[in-house]
């Protein structure tokens, strides 16, 4: 991609999204993503019912009655982008590939975060850790992640989801809120590794998907190419058993993908390429209120 090109990609992505998240995701982030942590903030006079743990002795002492801590959440967080970018992410048959749908929520979960004096760090993953941009504050580091997001040439084009959680569970020691961004096209169970990393973190999985995955058109043969591991195939898509068999897959795989965010207890939300992601992000934001 060329210099003036991507500026001007960059540019463009910056205005949309911290567009969107100055003006309707500010209140919604800073209510759903919480700091979990408890700082000292003051002291004040013992009452009936106050934990005796948070007496404060010296205090007590000098004024010759019982004072306790009092303690603030803290709202700084942390947060971690979890970013899929294997080849299946490259598919799109309408308007927007999966990956340029991901990026655009990245960007925008970004801008939050900086909004909110938040850190914010990256994870590329496809079956391996990719690039891993470690949290950090500001403008300048946002705008790097965003030329990151759309020239990112990954080495693999598979997929390994509990590989990506159980690096960034073990690399991120401080308690963050992860947006996990993926199809969930994966090979190999990610459930056990996606409890862990929820009970260390706050997870958040966002899966995006294209319209035809879930149902295939009518439109005779069609040549098809998986485009993770280069597997060409004819599929006659006049066939009603064909359809039908691939409708029965979807339905199985987001079955088997429920049931795992579920047993992981990780809250979710399905967006999907030909529809406006700001929707599915504001109901998310407010089931966590």
């Amino acid at each position: 991609m060329e210099t003036e090109e991507l500026l001007q990609k960059v540019r463009k992505i910056e205005i949309k999204t911290r567009g969107l998240s100055n003006n309707i995701f500010a209140g919604e982030y800073h209510s759903a993503f919480k700091g979990r942590g408890m700082a000292f903030a003051e002291v004040r006079e013992y009452q009936y019912g106050d934990d005796v743990r948070d007496i404060d002795w010296n205090v007590t002492a000098r004024m010759s009655k019982p004072y306790v801590k009092v303690y603030e959440e803290e709202r700084e967080l942390t947060v971690i982008l979890m970013v899929d970018v294997s080849g299946s992410l490259d598919f799109g048959t309408i308007g927007q590939t999966k990956r340029e749908v991901a990026t655009e929520i990245a960007a925008t979960l970004a801008f939050s975060a900086i909004e909110n004096n938040d850190k914010i760090g990256v994870i590329f993953f496809s079956d391996r850790v990719e690039k891993f941009i470690p949290p950090k504050k500001g403008r300048k580091h946002i705008l790097l992640i965003i030329r990151e997001l759309l020239t990112f040439k990954p080495q693999s084009n598979k997929t390994d989801v509990g590989m990506a959680i159980e690096f960034m569970t073990n690399a991120i020691k401080k308690r963050c809120t992860v947006f996990l961004m993926s199809d969930f096209y994966t090979r190999g169970e990610f459930s056990q590794q996606l409890k862990i990393a929820n009970r260390r973190h706050d997870v958040v999985a966002i899966q995006v998907y294209d319209q035809r995955m879930c149902e295939l058109p009518n439109i005779g043969l069609l040549d098809l190419v998986d485009s993770e591991t280069g597997e060409r195939v004819t599929v006659d898509t006049a066939s009603a058993a064909v359809r039908r068999a691939h409708r029965e897959w979807w339905v199985n795989h987001q079955s088997q993908l429920g049931t795992a965010l579920t047993a992981a207890n990780v809250d979710n939300v399905s967006v999907r390429t030909d529809e406006d992601y700001v929707k599915s992000l504001m109901n998310l934001f407010k089931r966590r209120r």
